[in-house]
């Protein structure tokens, strides 16, 4: 590293401590999301590969879960796979659940965190399933940040299955059709979500540069505020990451009203 490289990385640390320094800590989303975007371009800018890519964005999590704490955020979604990326190549797919099932061992290890598995276990291969109920078994006492990692997860498929286990749950309690539908609300169908017994996201974060939330929690995000920002995952540093809980303070929520 050059002399104006350290010189850059000096003041953007210093910058960052500025930023906190004037953080409101009561202000502060007690549940973020994370749309963790552009490990494919991240590896493709600096001339390496998307194997690579994912390596370094599966490195960045413990590192963001640790701001998160400093921050007294409570909660935190972390998209790691999604439903449609089970349609990339077998090269770059059989790498990749390896990278995320590696991650989840790694949360379950460190000791901090609640770890719970959102998304459809029935796509995922049988190592994985096992290692996903291993760690929610394990750190089941965890008094530390609940970390929902969202694999094998898209928005749609959330809401189905919420239906879909809102009426096996009347069969067996045996609750008629007609009681059923005069009784459905939205507060029953939040129930049965991944996320049912979680407050919904306060903030949702999405890196990379992309304006859009590609079917990310479209249930609990209804009143959610987003924040974009252009950097790719792997190069996420803290100073964005204060960004945006600054950005969230500023902003007055005001749920349709």
């Amino acid at each position: 590293m050059n002399l104006r490289d350290n010189l850059r990385s000096l003041l953007v640390r210093l910058y960052a401590r500025r930023v906190e320094g004037h953080l409101d800590h009561a202000q502060v989303p007690k549940h973020i999301g994370v749309i963790m975007d552009g490990n494919r371009r991240w590896a493709k800018a600096s001339g390496s590969t998307t194997v690579h890519g994912h390596r370094a964005g599966a490195e960045k999590i413990e590192e963001f879960l640790g701001w998160c704490t400093e921050t007294d955020v409570e909660v935190v979604t972390l998209w790691l796979l999604s439903t449609d990326n089970f349609d990339r190549p077998q090269d770059e797919l059989v790498p990749l659940l390896g990278i995320i099932e590696d991650v989840v061992r790694t949360l379950a290890a460190d000791g901090r965190w609640r770890v719970h598995h959102v998304g459809t276990m029935d796509l995922l291969p049988a190592g994985m399933q096992r290692t996903l109920k291993e760690a929610e078994e394990r750190t089941a006492h965890v008094d530390g940040i609940v970390v929902n990692v969202a694999i094998g997860y898209g928005g749609r498929q959330e809401i189905a299955d919420a239906v879909r286990s809102m009426l096996l749950d009347a069969q067996d309690k045996g609750v008629t059709m007609e009681d059923l539908a005069e009784s459905v609300d939205v507060d029953m169908i939040g129930r049965h979500l991944y996320t049912g017994a979680q407050p919904d996201p306060d903030l949702v974060i999405r890196t990379s540069g992309e304006q859009r939330l590609s079917g990310f929690m479209l249930w609990q995000t209804a009143h959610s505020e987003y924040y974009f920002c252009e950097v790719f995952w792997p190069a996420f540093r803290k100073v964005d990451f204060l960004r945006a809980l600054r950005d969230y303070a500023a902003r007055h929520r005001r749920y349709g009203g």
